[in-house]
Formats: C-alpha cells, sequence, structure tokens
C-alpha cells in the first residue's frame, strides 16, 4: 500500500516549515503527522549528509511517494537533486514536487522535465566559469594583484624575524602587531627554509 511522506526543509533555526506544510495541505496531499520529516539545515549540505533525510531515505519503501515544495529542498543543485530523484526512483519511490504543478519528477515527463532543468543548471554553471575566468585575466592584465593581501607587508617581515631572533614568543609578537600566530609562524618556517 502505497504511503505519503513530505520532506521539509528550512535554512536556519529561525526559520519554520508552516508554510511548507500548509502548501500541500492546500494541493490537497493528506499526510499524516508521523510522515513528516521535518528539518533545519543549510541547502549547502547535500541531501544524503542531512540525518533526517538519512532518516526519512530509511523509512521510504517501493510505491511511496515523496512530496517536496521546491526542488532546493532536495538538493543544493540541480545535479544533487537529479541524483537525489534517481535514486528514489529506483527504489520505487515517486517524487511530487508542488512547484512544478506537482508533477512526479520519476514519471515520464518528470524525467524530461528534470532533464532539461539539469540542462539549464549546467549551462548556467559554464557561463558562470567563463564570467569568471575572463573577469580574472581582465585583472591580471590591468596589474591588478590577486588572492588576500599579506597580513604583514614584506618590509616588516624583517623585523618580525629580529624579533624571533632576539627570544620573543610567537604569541607576543601577534599580539603586537595584531595578526594570528600561524603568520608569524609562517614567516619563522620561510625563513628557516631559505637558510636551510
Amino acid at each position: 500500500m502505497s504511503r505519503t511522506f513530505l520532506y521539509a526543509r528550512v535554512s536556519t533555526a529561525d526559520q519554520t516549515t508552516a508554510n511548507q506544510l500548509a502548501e500541500v495541505l492546500a494541493a490537497g496531499f493528506a499526510v499524516e503527522p508521523k510522515r513528516i520529516v521535518q528539518e533545519s539545515i543549510s541547502g549547502s549540505v547535500p541531501a544524503s549528509e542531512r540525518l533526517g533525510f538519512a532518516r526519512l531515505l530509511d523509512r521510504l519503501e517501493a510505491d511511496d511517494v515523496l512530496i517536496v515544495t521546491k526542488l532546493d529542498r532536495l538538493g543544493r543543485n540541480a545535479m544533487d537533486v537529479r541524483v537525489m530523484v534517481e535514486r528514489l526512483a529506483e527504489m520505487g519511490v515517486r517524487v511530487h514536487c508542488l512547484a512544478l504543478g506537482g508533477m512526479d519528477l520519476t514519471s515520464a515527463a518528470g524525467k524530461m522535465t528534470m532533464g532539461v532543468l539539469t540542462a539549464v543548471a549546467e549551462f548556467e554553471r559554464d557561463l558562470l566559469i567563463e564570467r569568471t575566468h575572463a573577469g580574472l585575466a581582465r585583472a591580471r592584465a590591468e596589474g591588478k594583484k590577486m588572492g588576500r593581501p599579506k597580513a604583514i607587508a614584506d618590509g616588516r617581515r624583517g623585523a618580525v624575524l629580529d624579533r624571533l631572533a632576539a627570544g620573543d614568543s610567537v604569541a607576543s609578537i601577534a599580539r603586537d602587531l595584531g595578526v594570528s600566530r600561524p603568520t608569524i609562524s609562517r614567516i619563522r618556517d620561510a625563513a628557516q627554509q631559505v637558510t636551510a
């Protein structure tokens, strides 16, 4: 017998899944409270690594229906969503997404929709990569320095080495200069490698 589950996710603890629950009820789905999985976790975490979703996967069986209000509830990007929908389809679980008109993503039309969404996502990713590379190339051509600025200017590194040679501790030098201890340690280690 088919069972219906709802996966409702929000990104932060101060948000609520109430709107998602209301959307599902308004769409005519009756989900028993014990079959509603609510989770507060960032969408950047893959679905398979979310504790609540992992437990849900253990409960799902063939012929069950999983409802989500939006695709991003299932994964961090289109590729992640596609992989999860395919995994659920292999288990015999139908996935309905309310944002897509309640479409069953495991049906033929749903698979086609997922294919189009995946292609668009890949296209957007490739465009972003191209724009990033073009921007970096333009910045380099204009002579801009890339990367994070140095915590300590090259001219002050000698003073750091002098203080280390005088016996000052890494912690005291870092505190006086307002930088981290690892910054001072890297300067010390780099100087030791040059003299070795």
